[in-house]
């Protein structure tokens, strides 16, 4: 089957929250149709590899399938927390838009809506 690309954000909403060192952000499908690709595609390893240059001890994932949503933990990923760290973005609120630009593939069939790259 024929696929196409598109970012995260055309099949899923997100909110980022902090506790202390710990990033908590969750994915949440924009339609029930789009949650087995998130699943499939929106991976602890996945999450890891956006956030390596931060380097997390830890990437959990966490299935809440009755809302087709995710949630991740990224442990020591906010540089001390709010109370400890110099980042203008102590709380990691901006951390769920990195997350939203994972490409992920898409059967062609399947309707976005922007319908993906060209």
């Amino acid at each position: 089957m024929a696929a196409r690309t598109v970012p995260l954000r055309e099949l899923a909403h997100g909110r980022t929250g902090d506790k202390g060192n710990r990033s908590n952000i969750s994915v949440i499908a924009r339609r029930e149709e789009y949650w087995p690709l998130l699943v499939a595609q929106v991976t602890e390893e996945a999450v890891a590899g956006i956030f390596a240059h931060r380097r997390p001890s830890k990437v959990a994932r966490y299935l809440l399938p009755n809302l087709q949503a995710m949630n991740f933990v990224l442990d020591d990923v906010l540089d001390g927390g709010v109370n400890d760290s110099l980042n203008l973005d102590s709380h990691g609120k901006s951390l769920a838009f990195l997350v939203l630009d994972l490409p992920v593939q898409v059967p062609e069939d399947l309707e976005t809506p922007t319908g993906g790259d060209p």
